[in-house]
Formats: C-alpha cells, sequence, structure tokens
C-alpha cells in the first residue's frame, strides 16, 4: 500500500494552485521547466502498454525492471514495458505535469499530480491475465484510488476534494489482455462460451459499470484508450505461417471498439456534468503501419527485442541485446510499441482530430469547463 507522508491539505491546495499559476511558474514565482499545468493530475488506470512498475514487488511474470527495458528512459528500468517513455509520459508532459508515479512507489508530496494504477496483465475481467499470477485487475485498480482518495478526504474534506477531483483527468486503457490473456488462451473456455460480439457485449457492460463507479468517486473527465489492431503484434504474427496479420485477431477487437463508442455516448448522456472522449488507437496504428517511411519507421512486423519468428515468440528478456535503431521500429518487443510510438500516439491523442480522437481531443477535454455536477 502507498504511504501517503505529506499532510494532504498542503498536498490538494497545491494542487488546486496549480490551476491559476502562470506558464512555467512554480508557488514562489520562480521559473521552472514544465509548461503551465492545464489539470491539476492525471489518475491512470490500465494494463503494461501504461504501467510503470506496479508489478515489480508482486509475485507477478509480467514485469520489465529490468534492461533492456528502460534502456533509453533516465535513470534506466522503472517497469515500463518500453524502451523509454509510454503514452500515458507523453501526455503528462504535453498537460504541463511531471510523469505520474505508480501507485506501488507514490508517498507524499508525490501524489500531488496524480498516480499511476495500472498494471501488466490486468484486465476489464478478475480472471484476465491469471497466467502471469499476480497482477491487479480493473476493479482493484479502482479501490486502489478509492483507498488514496478516503486518505485524503479524511484529511482535508469531502467538498474540497471532490472539487480539485473533478477538474482531473481520468485516463484509462483496458480491455487488450481481455483478449491476449484471457479469450486467445487455450487454457481459457471464454472462446467457448461467447462469439466475438457476446464477449465485447460482456466487457463493455463490466467496463460500464467500472467506468460508472470511478464517476461515483468523483471523477467526470475521461480518457478511454480504445484497443489496438492486435492481430498485427509481433506475438500474433509469429504464429502465422506466412507472418501476416491475423485478420481473425483483428476482427475480434472491432466489436469492442465499437462498443466502447456507443458506450461513451451512453455516458455522456446520461451521466450529470461527466464527459468522455475515445482514442482511436486502431486507427493511429493503422495509420502508422500504413505510412510507416513517412513517419521514420522502417521496421513495422518484428520486435527490436525477442526472440524467435518476428522477435515476437519470446519476449524481451534480461540483458538481452536490443536492436540499435530503436526509433525505426514501431514494435518494441512481441506485444508493446517503441518509446518513438507512444510519443507520437500521446502527441495525436492529445492534439488530433476527430479522426483519432471523439468527441474532442485531450487539450480540448483539459480546457473544458464542466460543472461540478
Amino acid at each position: 500500500m502507498a504511504i501517503l507522508r505529506l499532510p494532504f491539505l498542503l498536498v490538494f491546495l497545491l494542487m488546486t494552485l496549480s490551476l491559476v499559476q502562470g506558464q512555467g511558474e512554480d508557488p514562489s514565482g520562480a521559473q521552472v521547466g514544465r509548461r503551465r499545468e492545464m489539470v491539476p493530475a492525471m489518475f491512470i488506470f490500465g494494463d503494461s502498454l501504461i504501467d510503470n512498475g506496479n508489478n515489480n514487488d508482486l509475485p507477478s511474470f509480467a514485469k520489465a525492471n529490468y534492461l533492456p527495458y528502460g534502456i533509453d528512459f533516465n535513470g534506466g528500468p522503472t517497469g515500463r514495458f518500453s524502451n523509454g517513455y509510454t503514452m500515458v509520459d507523453e501526455i503528462a508532459e504535453l498537460l504541463g505535469l511531471p510523469l505520474i508515479p505508480s501507485y506501488s512507489q507514490a508517498s507524499g508530496d508525490q501524489v500531488l499530480h496524480g498516480v499511476n494504477y495500472a498494471s501488466a496483465a490486468a484486465g476489464i475481467l478478475d480472471i484476465t491475465g491469471r497466467n502471469f499470477v499476480s497482477r491487479i485487475p480493473f476493479n482493484q485498480q479502482i479501490k486502489n484510488f478509492e483507498n488514496t482518495l478516503n486518505q485524503i478526504t479524511d484529511n482535508l474534506g469531502a467538498d474540497d476534494v471532490g472539487q480539485s477531483i473533478r477538474r482531473c483527468l481520468f485516463f484509462v486503457g483496458m480491455g487488450s489482455n481481455d483478449y491476449l490473456n484471457n479469450y486467445l488462451m487455450p487454457n481459457y473456455p471464454t472462446r467457448n462460451q461467447y462469439n466475438a460480439q457476446q464477449y465485447a457485449d460482456l466487457l463493455v457492460q463490466q467496463y460500464t459499470r467500472q467506468l460508472t463507479s470511478l464517476y461515483n468517486l468523483g471523477a467526470r473527465k475521461f480518457v478511454l484508450g480504445g484497443l489496438g489492431i492486435m492481430g498485427c503484434i509481433p506475438s500474433i504474427l509469429a504464429q502465422s505461417p506466412v507472418g501476416r496479420c491475423s485478420e481473425e485477431v483483428n476482427g475480434l477487437v472491432l466489436p469492442f471498439n465499437a462498443n466502447v463508442k456507443t458506450m461513451i455516448n451512453n455516458l455522456n448522456s446520461n451521466l450529470p456534468g461527466a464527459k468522455f472522449i475515445f482514442i482511436d488507437v486502431a486507427r493511429m496504428f493503422q495509420d502508422l503501419i500504413l505510412n510507416s517511411r513517412a513517419y521514420g519507421f522502417s521496421v513495422v512486423d518484428r520486435g527490436c527485442c525477442g526472440i524467435g519468428r518476428n522477435r515476437g515468440q519470446i519476449t524481451c528478456l534480461p540483458f538481452q541485446t536490443p536492436c540499435p535503431n530503436r526509433d525505426q521500429y514501431i514494435f518494441w518487443d512481441a506485444f508493446h510499441p517503441t518509446e518513438a510510438v507512444n510519443i507520437l500516439m500521446g502527441r495525436k491523442a492529445f492534439n488530433g482530430d476527430l479522426s483519432m480522437v471523439y468527441p474532442m481531443n485531450i487539450e480540448q477535454l483539459a480546457n473544458l469547463h464542466i460543472e461540478l455536477n
């Protein structure tokens, strides 16, 4: 459990103060390096695409706290499943925030700008990811946020905390493991129980309940990441006899993304004061692959670090030598994008058009005034 050492009154007074500070100024007026903070904080929920170390101390096979993970990150490996930044790292910087700490490490003034609750192998369903032993499913991530919130409220009071939380961003990226480490796994019965549409319906019904729980805890500004074209990741390509994207796998996730868009429209209509936006990760990845040369990528079908066909049969092992030209690779390992891709996607999510982010982008959401219902 994270231990929060600073008095919460001080923490949240400073958090609220960040809303009115001038660009690049701290409370004393001294110049600092970051841009003006557009929101008080960002709270992050998800899986290995945005985990930044919550699995490090768990008895889990889903860990990345060793080289060459983090080889391009200042300070080395942290538990991020990338050679450097994740997508939410880039978004945090664009919002004028520092990098958000993991729940397992957050303490004192580190919670000032938010907490990252994401966990590798986690899913919308609690049963997802059991092959990796320990992980923190979305339901437990919400409980962890509630624990943080209760500690803050005990020290400050519900009204003041509520006003601050309503101005924060809540980034949620869930669902990938519910396919890769549940539906597509031979030791799960899921595929025999549900067809693609039925499974997408099941997931989004649960997802709706979970997001509503966050809303009931005070969240109002939501950023939801859709699923990518998972049939084209090195792990899936390695299973193809011809090394091509699996149309079957890509077709599986289409109903989920469609359901999430419908869910967003419903939640925006039915939850007073809430605003949900959708990052079309599949469209972003398709654009990157189709126009890879224009973006500076020369390798689109194998990992920079890994073993076997497409460097996707066994993921990046401790102290394995990765490719030297990492910025030219779309995929870092069997499942995850490189820092270069994460940064590009973070920027598209931040200020992209409606073809990439619906019904508005993160910059617009951050600037949106929401009535404090």
